[in-house]
């Protein structure tokens, strides 16, 4: 029965969160109801935007991996220790990846709202996070978590110095993300495999 109410409150959240949009769209002046659907664009040439969206995939491994992890522990060990440690490493990494793709920060900066704003926001929910689960991350490898999150703030600092040279500001914002995914990507695979493969046959 269970899974019955999943499968229906997901597929009613979406159609809620479609309602809204589409009422949202139909009264804005500034939008409308076909630019809710339209397609990501068309690349030029097949290298185009070929490692930004590599880096947006990547996003999607820590939250995707996570969440699963999260559901699979909670239902089999819902008294595991680790469980509130892999939600809210999804959850941190949901947000980040929901910022890169809807570009999140570009529309507060487009309402006012500075960047440096949402940064320390983000750097904020980080601290948090690390702060809270600081055993739970010392037990693990930690030192790619820390390499995926240096990488990343030197990715930020480096879109912050407006370089005028597009090549060189490509390569020192972009380069570090992609890094940074990668290490983000595999530091939190290698948690929840540890994790399962710890609990072995969850008795």
């Amino acid at each position: 029965m269970k899974k019955y109410k999943f499968i229906f409150w997901s597929n009613g959240l979406v159609l809620i969160l479609i309602t809204v949009l589409l009422i949202y769209a139909k009264s804005s002046a500034s939008a409308s109801v076909t630019t809710l659907f339209m397609p990501p664009v068309a690349p030029q040439h097949p290298s185009e935007r070929f490692l930004t969206y590599t880096f947006q995939i990547l996003c999607t491994v820590p939250a995707i991996v996570c969440a699963f992890t999260w559901g699979l522990l909670n239902a089999v060990q819902p008294n595991n220790k680790s469980k509130d440690f892999i939600l809210c490493s999804a959850l941190i990494m949901g947000g980040f990846l929901i910022n890169e793709f809807f570009r999140i920060h570009v529309i507060l900066l487009n309402l006012g709202i500075p960047k440096l704003l949402t940064i320390f926001f983000f750097a904020l929910a980080a601290f948090l996070y690390i702060g809270l689960f600081i055993k739970q991350i010392k037990s693990t490898l930690y030192p790619l978590l820390l390499v995926g999150i240096g990488l990343l703030i030197v990715a930020v600092i480096m879109d912050s110095l407006g370089i005028k040279n597009d090549i060189f500001a490509g390569l020192l914002e972009g380069l570090p993300k992609i890094f940074s995914a990668v290490n983000l990507a595999v530091y939190f695979w290698y948690v929840c495999h540890q994790e399962l493969i710890k609990r072995g046959n969850f008795n």
